[in-house]
């Protein structure tokens, strides 16, 4: 698993004791729904083979195709509640097999994490990855034939674009007629020049990474690139900034860093953004560019993006984007949005003091809300956080809170089910609501999560807790569910069937409701000061937009019902223009009933959340 190495400045988040107040989302947004993000580690979801041995080959553990995301696959991920498939890993990467019949060079396993290789080490961008073709001569067509059957299943497509960083060994093979490749034009005499794309150590050769815990390429397999030496003289910077020849085994030493106009000292060879264009849209960034001299990365990466966006994919994921200038990202952005006004740009930055640079001056759509959210959400999953630590968290971003991608699994993070975050599945399902209706942001489904993937196979490269991303595996509990390409469950246990079920009716509502789409006042502060028996436990809001009312409240914990009346606060009551009477409540997961009792300055529901549950209430 890479190592982020470089997050940092991460926000303390302050209880704020306070209500916060109903807040609406931005006039202007990329969808009138509110999307739902499926991640899908291309390689390994169509992989039927159960045999998971640690380092295994193509031939002993399977591999996932192109053509394996059939109509029917597609259908049932759509239904499941999918706006977009974010398919993971299709930008041909550094990989450990032989396809040099396809006028492929081969990788180096000493620069190459895994046998699969890392997705994240880019080694041809105008390219895919020949592992997921059935015919790799055929493997872009593939990839388009893909592309198609996604939108006619309703559902737009994203891919990576990795900008900090790319393969050690990088090889365009496939570039436009008049696209240099990366480095063909690079004075390698110097460490830096502003339209070099790499960074050097001039006179100095590359040395591969002293192994750790007796570390061995492919698990020890003997290999004729195996020797630790890779030929790089003079050697380059690391992707993760690492300036050493011989970077540590825990730097991203499969990559190298690419060149931005960023001099070594920090300071810039690019002209400044001003400030004022934080308020101006993609149209007014585009314009501001178009007369301005920069350096050659910014273009590349920029024809990189329009390639992609003209071959028909729908938006991008940003892989660790605040490791490049916010400047790069108005020039970039801007020329995809010029492209297509909806394409969706979703962007990795963890560090909250950047978040607005991002949105406002690098026109991103998302940022994933990481530390904020995902990670508060996940200490309470694990019992050692409180759910009164929420309320200060949506306070601080309600200004950007439609910017803020919301998930509880990726690929960088653990599976939920493993016994490293909580070990159990169904102790996401709070969580999972909470961070799906709280807001107006999209959502993020990882594949396998829904049906309560424990990522617990050692498939050689890193460690358990997460599926890999860099080996050849298969992916137990998502196959039960793939039923050898049936794609209809039919193998999956009575529990993994209920717990799709429940992602299914979550995700389904979320994509439909327009009260998601509204305002958002909390109830959990108003609560823990005035009801008895409601505590840190349990977390309630409300959420509204015209005719549709919605109460929703979640039972953290896993081993005792929450028992107690909930009160709603005068303005709420108000906002709501609740006369006195009694309203029917129903639940919109699984049909539930209640009652709410407005009298003069009170409303008042009966709650019983049994362990685990949560209630989505609508006024009826």
């Amino acid at each position: 698993m890479r190592n982020k190495l470089l997050i940092a400045s991460l926000l303390t988040i302050v209880l704020i004791a306070c209500q916060q107040k109903p807040q609406q989302v931005e006039e202007s947004q990329a969808y009138e729904g509110k999307a739902v993000v499926y991640q899908v580690f291309t390689r390994l979801f169509g992989n039927t083979n159960a045999n998971n041995k640690a380092w295994g080959t193509i031939e002993e553990n399977g591999v996932g195709k192109f053509n394996d995301f059939t109509d029917k696959a597609l259908s049932e991920l759509n239904d499941l509640g999918v706006t977009h498939m974010w398919y993971t890993g299709v930008p041909h990467h550094a990989l450990v097999r032989d396809y040099t019949a396809y006028g492929i060079s081969n990788d180096d396993p000493d620069v190459v994490k895994g046998r699969a290789g890392s997705p994240y080490a880019v080694k041809d961008y105008y390219q895919v990855n020949p592992d997921l073709a059935v015919d790799p001569a055929n493997r872009l067509n593939e990839f388009k034939a893909l592309v198609e059957r996604t939108h006619n299943n309703g559902m737009k497509v994203l891919i990576d674009i990795v900008p900090n960083h790319v393969a050690r060994h990088y090889e365009g093979n496939n570039n436009p007629e008049g696209v240099s490749d990366f480095g063909a034009q690079d004075d390698t005499n110097v460490e830096y020049a502003i339209n070099n794309n790499f960074y050097y150590i001039p006179n100095t050769a590359f040395e591969v990474p002293a192994p750790l815990n007796d570390y061995q390429p492919l698990g020890g397999e003997a290999h004729p690139l195996v020797d630790s030496k890779f030929d790089e003289n003079p050697a380059k910077w690391t992707g993760n900034g690492s300036r050493l020849a011989q970077p540590h085994f825990y730097d991203w030493y499969e990559t190298v860093k690419i060149n931005y106009g960023v001099r070594p000292d920090g300071t810039h060879d690019f002209e400044s953004l001003p400030a004022e264009y934080e308020n101006k849209d993609h149209a007014a960034h585009y314009t501001f560019w178009q007369d301005k001299q920069v350096p050659d990365s910014w273009v590349k990466f920029r024809d990189i993006a329009l390639f992609w966006i003209e071959f028909g994919v729908d938006g991008f994921r940003f892989d660790m984007a605040e490791m490049v200038p916010v400047e790069f990202w108005s020039y970039m952005n801007s020329s995809i949005k010029n492209a297509n006004p909806e394409a969706f740009l979703l962007a990795e930055v963890y560090n909250p003091g950047l978040y607005r640079d991002y949105i406002h001056k690098g026109k991103m759509d998302y940022l994933y809300d990481k530390v904020e959210l995902y990670d508060t959400l996940k200490h309470v999953m694990q019992g050692h956080g409180l759910t009164d630590n929420i309320p200060a968290i949506q306070e601080g971003l309600a200004d950007i809170e439609h910017h803020m991608l919301h998930f509880l699994e990726n690929h960088d993070e653990q599976r939920i089910a493993s016994p490293e975050f909580v070990g159990s599945a169904l102790k996401g399902k709070p969580a999972m609501v909470v961070s799906t209706l709280i807001s107006t942001a999209p959502t993020m489904v990882y594949f396998g999560q829904e049906v309560g993937e424990p990522g617990a196979e050692d498939a050689g490269f890193g460690t358990n807790s997460r599926t890999s991303i860099f080996d050849y595996i298969g992916v137990p509990h998502h196959q039960r569910w793939m039923n050898d390409g049936a794609f209809d469950g039919a193998q999956l246990s009575k529990e993994e069937k209920a717990l799709r079920d429940f992602y299914k009716r979550l995700l389904t509502f979320s994509r439909e409701s327009k009260a998601l789409n509204g305002e958002y006042q909390e109830l959990h502060t108003f609560n823990r000061a005035s009801t008895e028996n409601y505590n840190h436990k349990v977390f309630s809001f409300a959420r509204w937009a015209g005719e549709e009312q919605l109460l929703v409240l979640s039972n953290f914990d896993a081993d005792e019902a929450q028992v107690f009346t909930l009160q709603l606060p005068v303005d709420l009551i108000k906002a709501w223009k609740l006369s006195e009477g009694e309203y029917s409540l129903v639940d919109q997961l699984y049909g539930s009933e209640n009652k709410l009792i407005v009298n003069e300055d009170s409303a008042i529901v009966q709650i019983v959340l049994k362990p685990l549950e949560s209630m989505v209430y609508a006024l009826k």
